[in-house]
C-alpha cells in the first residue's frame, strides 16, 4: 500500500521533485496539496518514497543534527519511523543509520542487508538482524580488540529503545574523545581497564558470602560496584536512603536503587599521569586490612591528556567544604563550579526531580504531608554564596589514582546523607509565609501570604510591621499572630451563642468597642501615632497596647 509522506516534509519534498511550492501553500488548502502528492507518489511504493526522504535528509559531512539545516526534518522523520514501527529489517536498518548520523558515527550494511556495522576510529558495534527485522546479535568491539557480545544492546534494540542504545554509543565516543592519534586514545582505554582491575578489586576487600547489599553499598570501600559489561560503563552505588530500603522491604520483589556514579576517562588540556596496569598488591577478599599500591613508575604509568571521572546522572549539590575535601585528596581542581547557596541547589535539585521540571525556588516554605500525621510546614534559609553554606552543582570528580575512590565515597557518602535530610522537608506545595524586609533601623516592611483554603488570620500587612517594630522578634511576632487569630476565633464564636439567646442592643456594641479603645496605654497610642501614619480603617483587634507587647517580649526573655 503506498503511504503518502507527512505534511511536515512537503516543502522540503517538493522543492526537490520540481513542483514549486513558493506561495502555494498559501494558495491552495492541504487536502488539495496532498491530493498533488497522491497523485504523483501514487505508483511508487512506500519503500521507495521513504528513500527519497533519507536522501533529502542526507548529511554526508557527518555534522550534528542541531548544526544540520534538515534538523528539524531529520527529528521529524525520526518520529514517523518510530511511530509507524514496522518490524520489518528496512526499517530497523534505517532507525540504526538515523541514530548513527546523529551521534556522529559512520555506518556501513553488509551486501545480504542484514548486517549494520556502526564503526568509529576507535570502534565499532555490529548488529546482525533477521529477515523479518528481529535482532539477533549485537557485539563490541574496541580498537585492536575481539569483537565480544554485548546482551544488554541486545535487548536494548529488541525492546526499540534507540534512545537507552544512542546514549550507550554517545557514551562510546566520548570515552575516546582524548587528544592524540590512534595510539594515544587507545592508552587512555588502556588507563581504564586498569582502574577497573584495581576497583573491583578494592569491592573484593569487604564483600563476604553474607554480605547485603544495601550494606555493601553504605559501607563497602567502593560502594556496591558493578563491573562494565558491553557498551554498559563500570558504576558504583555508594548512598541507599533508610526510607528507601524501608519501602523496598514493604514492596517485595522491589529492588533498591540509590545514588550512583559511573567511572570513565576523559580528555584534557593538560597532561596526568595515569596507570596502565593495576597498581594493587596481593589483594586477599574478606581481609580487613589498608591496601598497598606499587609506585606510579614510568614502566606502570603513562602521561596522558586525560583523567578518570566518578559522573552523575545528575549534578549533586556539594557544600564548598566538601569540594574543596576532595580536591585535597585527588590533588586536582573540579572546574567549571558556579557557587550558589547550598540549600537553594538542594531545594532546586529536589523540586526537579519530584516535578521533572525547573520550579522557582523563591519560596522557601514547603509543606510535607504523611498519612495520619497533621501537616508539617518547613522554612529553609538559603543563604548566601559568599557564606558558610555556599556550593555548587557537581556532575563530575576528575582523579589520577585508584587510591582517590574510598576516600571520594566516603565525602560523597556525607554530602548525599545531608542533602536526603534536607530535601525531605522540600515538597512542591507551598503554604503559609511571612516575608519581613528590614529597609532600614527605622523601616520595616511585612506581607503576610496565607494559603486560599485557610482562614483569614484578619491581620493586614500593615498591622504585622507595627507589631514588628514595636518588638523586633519574629517569635513575638508569631505569637501575637496566633493570639490575635485565636482571639477572634473566640470572639466570633460568643458573638454567635449571645446572638442565638438574645439579640444586643446598638448602645450595647458600642459601650463594647468603646472599652477596647481605652484599654490602650495612652504611651502606646502616642508611640504608633509617632511612628506610623493613623490607619483608620484597621479592625479593632489590630490595636495591639505597648503593655501587651512588653508583656510578650518579657516571657520570651525568660522562656
Amino acid at each position: 500500500m503506498s503511504v503518502p509522506p507527512s505534511p511536515q516534509l512537503i516543502p522540503h519534498l517538493e522543492n526537490r521533485g520540481g513542483v514549486s511550492c513558493h506561495g502555494v501553500l498559501t494558495a491552495i488548502s492541504t487536502n488539495a496539496l496532498m491530493e498533488q502528492l497522491r497523485l504523483k507518489y501514487q505508483q511508487r511504493p512506500w519503500t521507495e518514497t521513504l528513500k527519497l526522504v533519507y536522501f533529502c535528509m542526507g548529511n554526508p559531512h557527518g555534522k550534528p543534527v542541531s548544526n544540520a539545516p534538515d534538523g528539524l526534518l531529520l527529528s521529524c522523520t525520526e518520529k514517523i519511523e518510530r511511530t509507524l514501527n514496522a518490524k520489518s529489517m528496512f526499517s530497523v536498518m534505517n532507525a540504526l543509520e538515523l541514530l548513527s548520523r546523529q551521534k556522529g558515527l559512520t555506518v556501513h550494511v553488509s551486501p545480504s542487508g542484514t548486517a549494520c556495522y556502526i564503526t568509529s576510529m576507535m570502534f565499532y558495534v555490529e548488529i546482525q538482524l533477521e529477515k523479518d527485522g528481529d535482532v539477533m546479535d549485537v557485539k563490541l568491539a574496541h580498537f585492536e580488540e575481539a569483537p565480544v557480545v554485548c546482551d544488554d544492546l541486545v535487548q536494548l534494540l529488541r525492546m526499540k529503545n534507540y534512545d537507552a542504545f544512542g546514549k550507550i554509543l554517545e557514551d562510546l565516543s566520548n570515552m575516546y574523545q582524548i587528544p592524540g592519534n590512534s595510539e594515544m586514545k587507545a592508552k587512555g582505554y588502556l588507563a581504564l581497564q586498569a582502574l577497573e582491575k584495581d576497583l573491583y578489586s578494592m569491592s573484593l576487600l569487604d564483600r563476604t558470602q553474607d554480605l547485603n547489599r544495601v550494606t555493601e553499598v553504605l559501607n563497602g570501600k567502593v560502594g556496591h560496584l558493578v563491573p562494565r559489561t558491553g557498551g554498559t560503563p563500570m558504576n558504583i552505588e555508594f548512598y541507599v536512603s533508610p526510607y528507601q530500603v524501608l519501602e523496598a522491604e514493604l514492596n517485595h520483589g522491589s529492588q533498591v536503587c540509590g545514588t550512583k556514579a559511573v567511572v570513565t576517562v576523559e580528555g584534557m588540556d593538560t597532561l596526568h599521569k595515569l596507570p596502565l596496569s593495576p597498581l594493587i598488591v596481593d589483594p586477599q577478599a574478606g581481609e580487613d586490612s589498608s591496601l598497598v599500591f606499587l609506585q606510579l613508575t614510568d614502566e606502570l604509568s603513562m602521561d596522558l591528556p586525560a583523567l578518570f571521572v566518578l559522573k552523575f546522572h545528575q549534578p549533586v549539590p556539594m557544600s564548598s567544604s566538601s569540594i574543596e575535601e576532595i580536591q585535597r585528596l585527588t590533588g586536582i581542581q573540579i572546574s567549571g563550579l558556579k557557587l550558589a547557596p547550598l540549600y537553594e541547589l538542594i531545594v532546586q535539585s529536589t523540586l526537579k526531580e519530584k516535578c521533572s521540571e525547573d520550579l522557582s525556588t523563591n519560596k522557601s516554605c514547603f509543606v510535607v504531608s504523611l498519612p495520619d500525621c497533621p501537616k508539617h510546614c518547613y522554612f529553609i534559609n538559603k543563604g548566601s554564596e559568599k557564606s558558610d553554606l555556599a556550593g555548587a552543582l557537581v556532575s563530575k570528580i576528575p582523579f589520577s589514582h585508584p587510591k582517590c575512590v574510598p576516600g571520594v565515597i566516603e565525602i560523597l557518602r556525607h554530602q548525599v546523607a545531608y542533602n536526603t535530610l534536607i530535601s525531605s522537608c522540600v515538597s512542591e506545595k507551598h503554604i503559609n509565609e511571612v516575608v519581613i524586609d528590614v529597609i532600614s533601623s527605622r523601616e520595616v516592611q511585612c506581607h503576610l501570604h496565607l494559603n486560599p483554603q485557610d482562614p483569614t488570620l484578619n491581620s493586614s500587612d500593615d498591622f504585622i510591621a507595627r507589631v514588628v517594630k514595636r518588638c523586633m522578634s519574629v517569635p513575638v511576632v508569631m505569637r501575637a499572630l496566633f493570639r490575635n487569630a485565636a482571639k477572634v476565633k473566640a470572639d466570633s464564636e460568643t458573638q454567635d451563642m449571645d446572638m442565638e439567646q438574645q439579640p444586643k442592643p446598638q448602645s450595647e456594641q458600642t459601650t463594647d468597642s468603646n472599652s477596647l479603645k481605652e484599654s490602650l496605654s495612652g504611651a502606646g497610642q502616642q508611640d504608633w501615632t509617632a511612628t506610623d501614619k493613623p490607619n483608620n480603617t484597621d479592625s479593632t483587634e489590630e490595636n495591639f497596647s505597648t503593655v501587651k507587647l512588653e508583656t510578650l517580649g518579657d516571657n520570651m526573655e525568660k522562656k
